[in-house]
């Protein structure tokens, strides 16, 4: 409020004032000490005032992504699968025969099947007819059966230590064998298989590469994320847990870029919690978190493909259970499998976060990944895009489209827990229909929730989901 009154310049003392410009200012202030008063009184409702932009932006979030060219892109059978050699010792090898099994696995076709793990060491291999034993040596099996599993922990295991040029020559030993076996002639070989990137895994791989870098056709290792013996749910919802992945593929991205530059890497064999894994934790919908956030961030820092351990009957980490029935990481990667292709795009968010004070760091605990749709998926025209958003957060977020994204209609597929047991539940619903199979040889139909154009994406409080953006005739996305 202002209040103006001209005063002559001939006036300069307060008793030569015109008497109505001091009956007025009089009456302002008179007005100004009664609103004061009643403030602080609670009597009356505080003034609107104009709310500072950066207050929108911590309600809603603004999002576009790049369409004209992908950031990355992967390999068609980028989300693959791994048995382990446990399903033999337990006598569990019949059933991959059964028609529901069967339907569940091809569900996430197109992928690669590894067949390994802890146990492979002590697998002993007979192959009577193998040619290359007749030269006086050992045989491919030899190497395939001592090398399988990382070797860096082999000093634990056998007693002895390898380093990683004897490694590297015994790769080469390896291929240089297979070579003159038709069967085996264009086989790929993969390793060093090693386990989490600590210093001495460091070395071993330093020496590995700079002897068989270029034998190999893709460098692969594992990763853990916590031990299964300490595990709480709330571990899964922890945003420093969750970048303990990127750290690691920086460390191996180093060392393979140094020696063989564009080499491929494979995360082969992913778990969310080591010693077989923590019941009712490991294979609930909490796990889905860690999952999901692997594979966005895998894709965008250029991991070519990575191995999900295991896809059946492996402590708790499994995507289906002893009963053959598909628990929350299986149907959260079925989604991925039908609406996510191998093109990543790089994605752009204002208000999202806080510029960090010096010294801190801000985690985010809204993580958005953008794909091309999958190409393979009729249901969605060449140049769609989707996106898949992961909400830590304990209150709903609340994201616009912009750009080129602007005014698209939206899929929505949101992924939440059924049941009352909450974060901790082993089933899952999709858009509020709980997920089951309808029979052994057929997969419930995925429904999306079309969202009008334009519609503002409401994302609830500790969930994940994708979103389809239909006919943005993306340019990144229009081709193969």
């Amino acid at each position: 409020m202002r209040v103006l009154c001209a005063f002559p310049e001939a006036m300069s003392s307060s008793s030569s004032r015109p008497p109505s410009c001091l009956a007025l200012v009089a009456l302002f202030l008179a007005l100004l000490l009664h609103l004061s008063l009643s403030f602080h009184a609670g009597n009356r409702r505080p003034l609107p005032v104009d709310r500072a932009t950066g207050l929108k932006e911590k309600t809603l979030i603004l999002l576009d992504v790049s369409t004209k060219n992908p950031v990355r892109t992967v390999s068609e059978n980028f989300l693959s699968l791994q048995l382990d050699p446990s399903i033999i010792h337990d006598g569990w090898l019949d059933f991959l025969s059964s028609k529901r099994l069967v339907t569940l696995a091809r569900g996430l076709s197109p992928a690669f099947l590894r067949f390994g793990g802890k146990r492979t060491d002590f697998l002993q291999f007979q192959n009577l007819r193998n040619p290359a034993k007749s030269r006086g040596g050992p045989g491919p099996d030899y190497y395939l059966k001592n090398y399988e599993d990382e070797p860096n922990n082999y000093r634990s295991i056998h007693g002895r230590a390898v380093n990683g040029s004897q490694l590297g020559k015994d790769y080469i030993q390896l291929k240089s064998l297979l070579q003159p076996i038709r069967i085996y002639s264009r086989a790929s070989l993969y390793g060093p298989n090693i386990g989490r990137p600590r210093k001495n895994v460091i070395a071993l791989l330093d020496g590995f590469m700079k002897v068989a870098g270029s034998t190999v056709d893709a460098v692969t290792w594992q990763h853990c994320y916590i031990d299964g013996r300490v595990v709480k749910v709330m571990d899964f919802l922890k945003t420093r847990l969750l970048d303990t992945l990127s750290d690691q593929i920086r460390k191996i991205q180093k060392v393979v870029n140094t020696y063989t530059p564009g080499k491929k890497i494979w995360l082969e064999g992913v778990v969310t919690t080591s010693a077989g894994g923590t019941n009712n934790l490991s294979d609930s919908y909490a796990a889905g978190f860690l999952w999901l956030n692997t594979l966005g961030m895998l894709a965008n820092q250029g991991i070519d493909v990575v191995i999900r351990h295991s896809f059946f009957d492996h402590g708790y980490n499994h995507l289906v259970d002893q009963n053959f029935n598909p628990l929350p990481d299986y149907w959260l990667s079925l989604l991925y499998k039908r609406l996510i292709g191998p093109k990543v795009l790089a994605v752009h968010v204002a208000g999202l976060q806080r510029k960090p004070r010096p010294g801190r760091v801000i985690r985010d605990k809204l993580r958005i990944y953008a794909h091309c749709t999958n190409h393979h998926n009729h249901n969605y025209v060449r140049g769609s895009i989707t996106l898949f958003i992961i909400n830590l957060h304990r209150s709903r977020k609340k994201i616009k489209l912009a750009g080129t994204l602007r005014d698209k209609l939206v899929h929505q597929y949101l992924l939440q827990p059924y049941g009352q047991e909450g974060l901790k539940s082993k089933s899952v619903q999709l858009n509020g229909q709980p997920l089951v199979m309808v029979d052994d040889g057929t997969l419930p139909e995925l429904k999306p929730r079309p969202l009008r154009a334009g519609r503002t994406l409401v994302i609830p409080p500790v969930t994940m989901g994708f979103y389809v953006v239909k006919n943005v005739n993306a340019l990144a996305c229009r081709y193969r």
